[in-house]
């Protein structure tokens, strides 16, 4: 994962011949090659983290966590902490915004990644139900919760940056950019999983192997703090935040504002949301519980679907810069709601019905979900585009993805696959609705 830093994206972007590019003001220099890095990295230990959770929650907590309870019983308790860090996740971008007005940005993004690896590499070290009984379940939920606290509180503001250096018809190409960290964060957790899964005996991972992707992320998430901070604490970047008035806002103030463009942002990319969890977390549950399909078998699936996902996510850019981000999210929430009608028979096809679902799932994800932040954030004004940007994501969080293991598991064991359908394609609708709905107040405006 720190081999990121390494990396050139300036290849994904149209970078001047050298690495700095002059802004109109002479006291920044600073390429969007260089904020991309940046993106990148931050983005994608923050879903490595969110994997490894996920991962968890499926092959680990229902044994470790709710032994009392039945296989299934005991994974949809884990999905319902699984959804603490989400429900956290508004309340720390607020309280941390709060805190870089009055400590500064350094100290706010330092508390929050701090806060994020000690929640995470204390997951590592909690006794499960056997040792404690029913407070190790307390403690998982309270170390969740904070995990979605310190995700709230580590906005940088790196991606809006990003997104107002794109020229005006490469938007959707500089949009794509943050989502890369999706795909990645999903290989590097499913192969450490995979690996240790397949290697050690059941006995072994239960006990102890699946600690060590906690650690790990404790580890990366050092590696990307300090490459963060390497970045917004320099005198340029903090030059070009101000320029571009990348500051928080008062919360009150923006929800009277723009209240309606938080709630619309969030549904817009509800389709994209609903799939993100219902081709990664879901169908290893789903798979696990009730498929002939051996776990590793799906891991190895899964990570194949997230290769297939970055080139889908990069040709998003291409195509929303043709035809517009609204009508790329448009297209692909369509799309998704044909595919809702056939993941029943997918997913109750066999090992080949189910690995399509599974691989063609997250070809729409990856170009889906490449345009799905920043269509209607663009509508906040300057002073309110930190704020709403993050809190816009958090509340798309909350509505698409917090619930969607949950509710598709416990819908599907009890009234079938068709529930699937049922919420890809509600999710699809939501999309198209607020699609809609911001169009008419774009025009009203």
């Amino acid at each position: 994962m720190s081999s990121l830093g390494q990396s050139h994206p300036a290849s994904l972007l149209q970078a001047p011949s050298s690495r700095r590019e002059r802004h109109t003001d002479d006291s920044s220099t600073v390429a969007p090659s260089e904020i991309a890095v940046g993106v990148i990295i931050g983005r994608a230990s923050e879903y490595f983290d969110f994997f490894v959770y996920g991962i968890a929650s499926v092959l680990v907590f229902p044994s470790v966590f709710f032994p009392f309870e039945a296989r299934l019983e005991g994974t949809l308790y884990a999905f319902v902490i699984f959804s603490f860090a989400f429900l956290a996740r508004p309340l720390g971008s607020v309280a941390f915004m709060a805190i870089q007005r009055r400590w500064g940005r350094g100290v706010k993004l330092g508390g929050a990644l701090f806060l994020l690896g000690v929640s995470t590499v204390s997951m590592s070290f909690l006794p499960g139900y056997a040792t404690l009984g029913a407070a190790s379940i307390v403690l998982l939920s309270i170390l969740r919760f904070c995990q979605g606290i310190a995700l709230g509180g580590s906005w940088d503001g790196l991606p809006s940056l990003l997104a107002l250096s794109a020229p005006p018809k490469r938007r959707g190409w500089y949009a794509m950019i943050p989502q890369l960290g999706a795909p990645i964060g999903f290989i590097v957790a499913s192969g450490l999983f995979l690996y240790l899964h397949a290697s050690l005996s059941t006995a072994d991972f239960l006990s102890w192997g699946w600690r060590y992707p906690f650690y790990v992320a404790f580890a990366i998430n050092v590696v990307a703090l300090f490459a963060r901070l390497r970045l917004v604490l320099t005198d340029e970047y903090e030059r070009l935040l101000k320029k571009h008035e990348l500051e928080p806002a008062n919360v009150v103030e923006l929800v009277r504002a723009r209240g309606s463009n938080l709630l619309i942002g969030a549904f817009a990319a509800l389709a994209s949301y609903a799939l993100f969890h219902l081709v990664t977390v879901f169908p290893l549950s789903w798979f696990a519980l009730y498929s002939t399909q051996p776990v590793n078998d799906v891991l190895v699936v899964q990570i194949i679907g997230a290769v297939i996902a970055i080139p889908g996510v990069i040709a998003s850019g291409w195509i929303a810069d043709r035809i517009g981000r609204r009508s790329t999210l448009g297209i692909l929430a369509c799309l998704i709601g044909v595919f809702s009608l056939f993941a029943p028979l997918l997913l109750d096809g066999g090992p080949l019905g189910q690995d399509v679902f599974i691989l063609l799932g997250f070809a729409l994800l990856g170009l889906s979900y490449g345009q799905a932040a920043g269509a209607v954030t663009a509508n906040f004004e300057a002073k309110y585009r930190y704020t709403g940007a993050a809190l816009t994501s958090d509340l798309a969080w909350l509505i698409g993805a917090a619930f969607a293991p949950l509710v598709a598991l416990g819908l599907s064991a009890h009234f079938g696959l068709a529930a699937v359908s049922v919420y890809l394609l509600s999710g699809a609708v939501c999309t198209l609705a607020a699609l809609r709905v911001n169009k008419v107040l774009e025009i009203r405006d």
